[in-house]
Formats: C-alpha cells, structure tokens, sequence
C-alpha cells in the first residue's frame, strides 16, 4: 500500500472516530456569521461529519438547497433533501464551478494540509458575490498564547490534538490568503467561550461571564464574500 493511500485510509479512521461533531459553541458561531450575512440560495457545507449542523440549517429553512462535504460516508439518517459528497477534502471536489451561493465550513481547515488550496477551491466552487463562513480554533486567545510559550504550541496543536490538527491559523494568515485567492476583505468574530489554561474543565465565562472577545475565546469565525 503507498503512503499515499495509508494517509487516505488514517484521515477517514480519525474521522469515524470523531465523526467531525465540533462543539456547540463553534456552531453557533458559524450560525449567527451565516444569519448576519444574510446569506442563502444553495449552500455547501465543507466538512459536515455527521450532518448535524445542516439539519440544523435545514430546519431553518434559510436556505433553497444543502449539499454536504466530508470524507465519511453518507449517514444513515439524513433527510433526503441533503445531497451528500464523499470526498477526501484536501483535494478539489468533484462539482463544477461557481454553484454554491454560500459555503460553511466548521472547525475543518484546521484538519487540512494546504489552506490556499482549499481557499482556491472554495473560490472556484462560490457563485461571484457569494459568501464564505469559516471558523477555527483561535491562537490569540490568553490559554493559547501561554499554550506556545509554555508547552511550545498552540493549544489546539498540542497532545492528542496531534496529528488531527495540523493546520494553525492566525486572523493575519487568513487576511492574506484571502487576498491571495481573490476574497474581500474578512470579518472577525469570537464565539465568547475559552478554557482556562491549566484548569480547562472551568472555562473563564463560568466565572465572569462579562470575558468574551478575542482573549477569552478558544474559537474564532471569518466572514468573506467573493
């Protein structure tokens, strides 16, 4: 077996394991960026592991179509309306150009190899004026900037984060790989919930839950149109 497909078959195990589910928090997140915009028309969800974030969506009914994105197979109970992809999502998807009005992608760049690739992909894929909600783990938050000086990365990139995440970004790397793939200029948000280095079964908003924004958050979320 090449190495090439021995990674291919170790993304798709540690995707069963996890099933991609991203916290409450970072979807929420992802919503509200999505609500804000007013986006709708059809929207791809790049990454939905399980689908619970595009039933969520589709619920709402904000939106005319849904297809899905991930490197597991179509769950079993899905609503028929969703269109599933199975794709290994570090390579392009196989959809033509400028289809999707809108993409989502929830705590998944992280996973990926080559974010100006994907950047590039979710370029092709969006309509002209269309939307990109993208959210991540935040490395400008007060536990991840003692995460690096004290363990030697980033939070989300330490331990057992490892190899799953492997892609860290910063509002700075995202800035500039959206001007280098043809996006606006992003907006920024934070989904107001962190952990507290060294004690992260308290987070700081159990404590003084006026501590929000970009210290006290362990997620953070971008918007951009194309």
């Amino acid at each position: 077996m090449s190495s090439l497909q021995n990674l291919e078959n170790y993304r798709k195990s540690v995707a069963e394991i996890t099933k991609g589910i991203s916290n409450d928090c970072c979807s929420s997140l992802a919503l509200r960026l999505l609500m804000e915009s007013g986006a709708g028309g059809c929207l791809l969800e790049f990454g939905a592991g399980i689908g619970n974030f595009a039933k969520r969506l589709l619920s709402l009914h904000t939106t005319q179509s849904i297809v899905c994105a991930d490197i597991l197979s179509r769950p079993t109970i899905l609503p028929q309306e969703i269109r599933w992809i199975q794709s290994d999502l570090n390579f392009n998807l196989p959809e033509p150009e400028q289809i999707f009005d809108v993409i989502v992608s929830v705590e998944v760049v992280e996973h990926l190899e080559n974010p100006r690739a994907v950047f590039r992909e979710f370029y092709r894929l969006l309509k002209p004026g269309g939307t990109l909600v993208l959210t991540t783990p935040n490395q400008e938050s007060l536990r991840s900037y003692a995460s690096l000086v004290f363990g030697g990365h980033f939070a989300a990139f330490l331990g057992a984060s490892y190899p799953a995440h492997i892609t860290a970004l910063l509002r700075k790397d995202l800035e500039r790989i959206c001007a280098e793939t043809g996006f606006g200029t992003p907006r920024f948000a934070y989904s107001g919930e962190g952990r507290i280095p060294k004690l992260t079964m308290w987070r700081w908003q159990d404590f003084l839950p006026f501590l929000r924004g970009r210290i006290f958050s362990d997620n953070f979320g971008m918007v951009v149109r194309k």
